[in-house]
């Protein structure tokens, strides 16, 4: 079921007037039957995969905390392969398999394992992360086991953030599952309010820009030069749209029900450095590889070397978690490459900036901290959206060959109406960011005049309805991972 169709438009407002209208001891059966039909509107038969991972984390979830010594470790490893089986299976059995055949085709043999013709059950990296959480965080003795098991199902099932996240953790999540929620008018038009923004950056800009993208992606080796680099600037800023927009929605849908999920995107395109970029995107994500790779790792407090071994395989198995294809891997090493290059020269240029004298210029040194920041990861963007990678290296070698402005934007394929209407929303996005550096302006907003509010609760409302890219109704980015 998607956020952005009337399906979900019909569940949604059913769920959260029978949610209010219920007794609260029958909320979790009500959330725990929605949150399936939601799932099973996809696929109906992938729900038996996410059951066998539910009951698996949740009796191991208590025996790790009722075992001691090596019992608890080989409870929390049966779990860890249970999950991390399943994903293998559906989502890099084939690749493993295709690479398999291509090494042996060099030595002159031939691969006769079948690939298997399955499709990858939606959402399936995000829910057995957030499975994986549970039975980690039991082990550390920073959760106790929950022994009610239809509540510990719709922790992993929930359906705002069931198939792209937030990735929470059963520290935020649990005990919210047993709170009374009353009816608060504040939470629930703070929570549509979200909802809407989400909407308005999904299907007017997001679902706008696609086209244009697919346009030269689908085919890069018939451009060359700007049509190139404006399909790359496009995608960064449509995945951001896309993937936040659906972040939004989620986090809004669920504090229309009482419910707080972490945030999971903090403006994160006015970053001024790599490091501050990766603080502010898919932080939920971040931190679970932060929490569970890179720190047990040795984090940064091992020699130098050994921290920048830990930077890039962290960011390596990130690029693979994103999909079974090398341009994920590409993606990802080229990512910790940025972060061990930034730790090497930083303090070097910074000293050499202010023996120049050039720290008196703050607002210089931030715009161009801010443009090569965000040139080096619509870089890596480049290997992320491109089928394969020969894609991406063309695009890469030929994105600064022949700049010519005239025609440009007849090659994009881009009409100046949507056009038009891709600058005004960029500059509304944008703008909103920019303020929300020093105000909250939820809060500002509800402090405002009932004429002010309901100003611009109509304009945003009536800017999605004609504004909005509805021909494909298209999938959100991240439901393939």
């Amino acid at each position: 079921m998607l956020f952005n169709s009337l399906h979900f438009l019909y569940f949604f407002v059913i769920v959260s007037v029978l949610y209010y209208a219920l007794d609260g001891k029958y909320r979790w059966q009500l959330l725990l039957g929605a949150s399936c039909y939601f799932y099973m509107a996809f696929l109906p038969i992938y729900i038996l995969i996410l059951g066998f991972t539910i009951v698996v984390d949740y009796f191991a979830g208590i025996y790790i905390e009722q075992s001691s010594g090596r019992r608890r470790k080989v409870f929390l490893i049966m779990s860890l392969i249970a999950n991390i089986g399943v994903l293998s299976v559906f989502k890099y059995y084939n690749f493993l398999n295709a690479n398999l055949s291509f090494l042996l085709n060099g030595f002159g043999y031939q691969n006769h394992i079948p690939n298997l013709s399955i499709l990858l059950p939606i959402g399936l990296s995000f829910h057995t992360f957030q499975a994986m959480s549970y039975t980690i965080e039991v082990f550390r003795g920073h959760q106790k086991a929950e022994r009610h098991f239809g509540i510990y199902a719709l922790y992993v099932m929930f359906y705002p953030q069931l198939v792209a996240g937030p990735i929470e953790r059963p520290q935020n999540m649990l005990h919210q599952f047993y709170e009374h929620h009353a009816f608060d008018y504040r939470g629930v038009t703070d929570g549509l309010k979200l909802m809407a923004w989400g909407l308005f950056k999904k299907v007017v800009i997001a679902d706008r820009l696609a086209s244009t993208v697919s346009w030269v992606y689908d085919d890069p080796t018939r451009f060359v030069g700007l049509p190139l680099v404006f399909a790359t600037v496009f995608f960064a800023i449509q995945i951001y749209c896309d993937f936040s927009g659906y972040s939004d929605i989620a986090i809004g849908s669920a504090r229309v029900l009482g419910f707080k999920l972490m945030r999971n995107f903090d403006r994160p395109y006015f970053s001024t450095s790599i490091s501050e970029f990766w603080k502010r995107w898919h932080i939920s994500l971040s931190t679970w590889f932060r929490d569970y790779l890179y720190i047990p790792l040795g984090g940064n407090r091992v020699p130098l070397g050994r921290l920048y071994f830990n930077l890039i395989l962290t960011f390596l198995i990130s690029g693979l978690w994103h999909g079974a294809n090398w341009t994920y891997v590409i993606w990802g090493l080229l990512n910790g490459i940025y972060l061990v290059i930034e730790l090497m020269i930083s303090k070097p240029i910074a000293r050499g900036i202010s023996n120049l004298g050039g720290d008196r210029y703050p607002g210089v040194l931030h715009v161009m901290k801010w443009g090569i920041t965000f040139s080096l990861i619509c870089l890596a963007w480049v290997f992320f959206r491109a089928k394969n990678v020969h894609d991406a290296f063309f695009i890469v070698s030929h994105m600064f060959i022949g700049i010519h402005i005239k025609g440009l934007f007849s090659q994009l394929a881009i009409a100046q109406y949507d056009l038009l209407i891709i600058a005004g929303s960029l500059a509304v996005l944008f703008g909103t960011e920019w303020v929300q550096r020093r105000r909250h302006l939820l809060g500002w907003l509800s402090a405002r005049p009932i004429y002010v509010r309901w100003s611009v609760y109509v304009l945003l409302g009536v800017f999605i309805l004609l504004f909005g890219a509805y021909e494909h109704n298209q999938q959100f980015i991240y439901f393939q991972f």
